[in-house]
Parts: structure tokens; sequence; C-alpha cells
């Protein structure tokens, strides 16, 4: 099968303005409504590791059930995430978080991830320093260190939240691994808010290089990755992202992950021609890509 390595390198001439046009186009806040601006309301980096992780381990499904669901969670945690979270008394906090209900996830899960947040600051001082623990900086991307930061958070005592914990915990939804071929969107989505710096991206972390970023995959980015043929894979997951972000990073070795807001978002105000004529003149990319539909079952794991 041919891979996006194969792309020409007359196409990615032809894609390279397009993309940094696209790039450039949504570069400011006011660009489009996404949960990163919910992160950006706290200034203390601690703050913004701890609701930064929340905002992204929630965002799925509808943007604006996304930040219906983060501000509820934000109202309880007050002023100071980071401080709730190491004062976390899951007897007295549960209560309060019961009312929250997003999708399949519910108060006792958020419990149970506050937990395990509670665990990585009181063991590391924070949550990079936790993910550094088990990043190999040698690794061509942060495919390792997600797999050990997923399977050290799961090793959390959860009793407390769940009493008797389930086979299939609801906080396992928050830590996906590579290896269990997922595309750990949200866990990317997560790592690029924190590493990357620009006008919507924080750069909070200092340790993890942007070039070692993957693309978080999600339903616009297989579409719109299709179409630009970044990918000739058609099963959504871990090799799917990676194999994006490898074409990416042909263009940008040093910040491949730089155009995945503009490409989700192209796709998410329907500018993408992909599901109508195969042709959009709203698209900032026409002209660059080839459209297609999407396979059906085109639907990123985690």
């Amino acid at each position: 099968m041919p891979s996006p390595r194969a792309l020409s390198a007359a196409t990615l001439l032809l894609l390279q303005p397009r993309l940094d046009q696209a790039y450039r186009a949504f570069d400011h806040v006011e660009s489009a409504a996404d949960p990163v601006h919910l992160v950006r309301r706290f200034h203390e980096p601690a703050d913004q590791e701890v609701v930064g992780f929340c905002a992204a381990g929630l965002a799925f499904g509808r943007v604006a059930s996304v930040l219906q669901s983060v501000d509820a969670l934000l109202a309880v945690m007050g002023a100071s995430p980071a401080d709730y979270v190491r004062r976390f008394d899951p007897v007295r906090e549960a209560p309060r978080l019961a009312h929250i209900v997003h999708r399949w996830i519910r108060g006792v899960d958020l419990t149970a991830l506050l937990l395990v947040l509670q665990r990585m600051l009181r063991e590391s001082g924070s949550l990079e320093a936790f993910f550094m623990a088990g990043d190999d900086m040698t690794a061509p991307d942060v495919g390792p260190g997600l797999e050990s930061f997923s399977r050290r958070a799961m090793e959390t005592d959860l009793r407390p939240a769940y009493g008797r914990v389930p086979a299939r915990a609801g906080v396992g939804f928050f830590f996906p691994k590579p290896s269990g071929g997922s595309a750990c969107k949200r866990m990317n989505l997560f790592l690029r808010w924190m590493v990357r710096r620009d006008a919507i991206d924080l750069g909070v972390w200092t340790q993890v290089a942007p070039g070692r970023l993957v693309v978080p995959l999600d339903t616009h980015i297989i579409r719109v990755g299709r179409c630009l043929r970044l990918t000739r894979l058609t099963t959504p997951g871990w090799k799917m992202a990676a194999d994006i972000t490898s074409a990416l990073r042909r263009l940008d070795p040093a910040d491949p992950v730089r155009y995945d807001f503009s490409l989700c978002h192209v796709g998410m105000m329907g500018a993408c021609g992909h599901a109508g004529t195969g042709r959009s003149d709203q698209c900032p990319l026409n002209g660059a890509c080839r459209p297609a539909r999407a396979p059906r079952s085109a639907r990123p794991r985690a």
C-alpha cells in the first residue's frame, strides 16, 4: 500500500502554502469555539495543566455540550483547579460532582479522574513531570510516553471513588494506550495544548519537543487528511494518526501538528467539500485536495 511519504515534491509544493494560509486564518482566539479557550481563563501553569487535561478528556461530542460539561466541572473546582485537586477529598466532593454527566461519563468517573490527577501531582509535582518519567525522548514521537502515562495512571487506587472498581471503569476512557490501537485523540490534544505555543496553544510544557507530537485524530482530520492524500489508510487508530503526522512532518519537521487546529475547524465549519459535490468555494484548501467521502467505519478510537 502506498505511503504518505510517496507524496511527490510537486504535491508538497502545492500543499504547503495552502496549509500555511489555513493555519494563519485560524491562529487567533476568536477564530472558532474550542475547549482550549476555557483553559486560557487560567494563568498559572499548574492550573492550565489540570484544566487542560480535564477539558481535553471531555472533548468528544458536540462542541456546545463539551463546553457546558467543562464549565460545570470548573464551577466545582473553583479559582485554582490545581489546589482543588491537591486537596481533593472524594467523600466530600463526590456529591458536588454527581450532577455532571457528559455522554457516558458520570460524576463518579470524574471523581476517579481527580484521584488520578491528585496522585500525579503528589508523586511528581506536575503532570509534565509524571509524563516525562515514562517518556523516551529519543523516540520519534510521543507514543511511548503516552503508553507509560496511561498505564501508570491506571495503577491508582480507585476504590475511594468507586468502592468496588468495575472491570471497565469509566475513568479508563481518559487513559487510552497506543498499544490498544487507540488514536489517543484527546491525549494528543492535551499534549498539543501543553507543548506548542501560538495564539491557540499554551506552551506550558518545556521538555517535549513539538516535532514529536502526533495529530489528534478525529472524524474531521480523517476526512480532510484523506482529501489531502496525507494518508491512504482507511481504519482509524494510532497507525492512521501517526501516518497523517508523518506526512505533515515532511512539511514542518519541527512542528507538524501546528496544522491540526485549522484542518479540524475547516471540517467542523462545513467549509470542506468532502461531503457535497466534491468542491467548496469556501474551503481554503480548495484545489489542493481530492475530495472523497470517508469510509463508513471512519470513526477514531478514543
